[in-house]
């Protein structure tokens, strides 16, 4: 058996035609069903659904043999014991610092002040940062980063962006872009040994199927 840990939303729906790609079907909506192991077209190959964060654990520590899951939280993880052979080009966003409009971030940064930041991305944010030589406190928040400048709790936040239409919603705009982000196929090294054949298959048709979706 196969294991491949997926998490609900994005990634699930645009990993969907890649997995169709190297003939594998989902046989059930993970949006109607409260499974959380659904079964495939292939007797020896099952999707878990995780969460996003926790996609990386299950695959480092063996409850999965693969996943998929966004380059940002790879980071976040450590990439420690994870073979990733291939970007998949899927749930592509970026990795940007946002302020307040009216907040004069050109200038705090250049005085060299100490930034409050609110951000889910505490590694990436404090790498960035570090780069810049510029002091920071960074804030740990799980959801609504918007809510960290209006409110006062920080200065900037450091949060994914795809269209920015929540950032322009809340009167904040993208002053720095940090890095490009999409997801990635991880494997548990292990599993490869082990399962060596059927892996490299399924890897290999995943490989196939993410040049032919490229324009």
């Amino acid at each position: 058996m196969i294991t491949l840990a997926l998490s609900k939303g994005r990634i699930f729906d645009e990993t969907l035609p890649l997995l169709r790609a190297a003939g594998v079907e989902v046989l059930e909506d993970p949006e109607k069903s409260r499974k959380l192991i659904l079964a495939t077209n292939h007797p020896e190959v099952r999707v878990v659904l995780v969460r996003a964060t926790d996609v990386p654990t299950y695959v480092q520590y063996g409850g999965a043999d693969l996943g998929v899951t966004g380059l940002d939280t790879l980071i976040e993880h450590g990439n420690q014991g994870l073979y990733q052979p291939l970007d998949l080009q899927i749930a592509k966003c970026r990795v940007s610092v946002a302020v307040r409009s009216d907040f004069d971030y050109a200038s705090a940064v250049r005085q060299g002040s100490r930034l409050r930041v609110a951000t889910k991305y505490v590694a990436i944010a404090r790498e960035f940062f570090a780069a810049k030589g510029v002091h920071v406190d960074l804030i740990k928040l799980y959801g609504s980063m918007e809510l960290a400048p209006l409110t006062g709790l920080a200065d900037a936040i450091v949060d994914l962006v795809s269209t920015g239409n929540t950032l322009k919603a809340n009167q904040l705009v993208e002053v720095e872009r940090i890095m490009d982000i999409s997801s990635r196929l991880v494997v548990n090294q292990a599993a490869l040994k082990l399962k060596q054949a059927p892996m490299r298959r399924l890897i290999d048709a995943f490989a196939r199927a993410t040049a032919a979706h490229q324009p």
